[in-house]
């Protein structure tokens, strides 16, 4: 029986598995799809159809630079149980997933599927598709971000939080950048500041936050009856602490608490006899804004004796 290019493409669809692995199991069947769907079953290659199914909202946030310095790349790849997250064929996975990020340079994760694994002849989806049938759990490549510049990783608790800090840097040696560059990352990784600095806090935020500022101080007995100049004034001064609370270089520097952040990496500059600041930066925290999986093990046993 003969198969025609849509057939393939039709038992990708269905299977999940690659056109080649579908174009042979179609030859073997001799063109009949059912046939084929058994082959590519008995060969193991459609089971991540069944696993994709499955909630992963463990895994791993990861970062990373390039050598030079000058690419830096934070990813997360989910995986169904904090065990995987921490089995070596995973954490491969995810750091060949962030080297071809650098190198390849794809668009989205969609492009990064389809590119060449760096330093593989596989493509990442097919290297994906493999790591799911070889460690048992669904696997997804969730997102990723990109910063050419000069760049500084940092990962926190074992893969917990990822982040990427990009500064724009004028006579600094690499290791002062890296140096402030660790000290920022963590920065933001422990207080996960909303904003660069309070010039990029979108204007509806600060009239959301003036709104809410007003209310409260309308609301408070002993400042409502005050005239509505002074209770503006009020306002104006409570959004510097807006500022220190959510815009990262604003925010009392964690190691020095007499310093903002901003004046730590200037002074840090200073020293080096240059000039730093940060232009950019991404926090990504595993699992975050996804459904958690829950499992129940006594209805799991009670399943399974039925």
């Amino acid at each position: 029986m003969n198969f025609t290019a849509k057939d393939v493409a039709d038992l990708r669809a269905k299977t999940g598995c690659g056109m080649m692995d579908c174009k042979k199991a179609l030859t073997e069947a001799e063109g009949d799809v059912e046939k084929a769907t058994e082959i590519l079953r008995e060969k193991g290659l459609a089971a991540s159809v069944k696993k994709a199914s499955r909630i992963a909202a463990e895994g791993v946030a990861y970062a990373m630079v390039s050598e030079c310095g000058k690419v830096g790349v934070v990813i997360e790849v989910n995986a169904e149980t904090d065990f995987v997250a921490k089995n070596a064929q995973f954490i491969d996975f995810v750091k060949t997933c962030a080297e071809t990020v650098i190198y390849e340079n794809p668009a989205d994760v969609e492009a990064l599927l389809a590119a060449k694994a760096h330093g593989s002849d596989m493509t990442v989806d097919a290297m994906l598709k493999d790591k799911i049938l070889t460690i048992g759990e669904n696997i997804k490549i969730r997102r990723f971000v990109r910063y050419e510049g000069d760049c500084v990783a940092y990962v926190h608790g074992g893969g917990r939080i990822g982040v990427l800090v990009r500064f724009e840097t004028e006579n600094v040696p690499a290791e002062v950048l890296n140096e402030c560059g660790k000290d920022v990352a963590m920065q933001i990784a422990a207080l996960n500041p909303a904003y660069l600095d309070k010039s990029t806090v979108p204007a509806e935020a600060l009239d959301k936050e003036k709104e809410i500022l007003m209310a409260q101080i309308q609301n408070d007995p002993k400042n409502s009856k005050k005239p509505q100049n002074i209770i503006e004034k009020m306002v104006t001064g409570r959004i510097g602490k807006f500022y220190e609370n959510n815009c990262l270089l604003q925010q009392a520097f964690v190691k020095n608490g007499d310093l903002s952040v901003e004046q730590y990496i200037a002074e840090e500059a200073k020293k080096a006899g240059g000039a730093m600041k940060v232009t950019d930066f991404v926090r990504f925290e595993k699992g975050e804004g996804l459904e958690k999986r829950n499992d129940d093990f006594a209805s799991e046993v009670a399943n399974m004796v039925k």
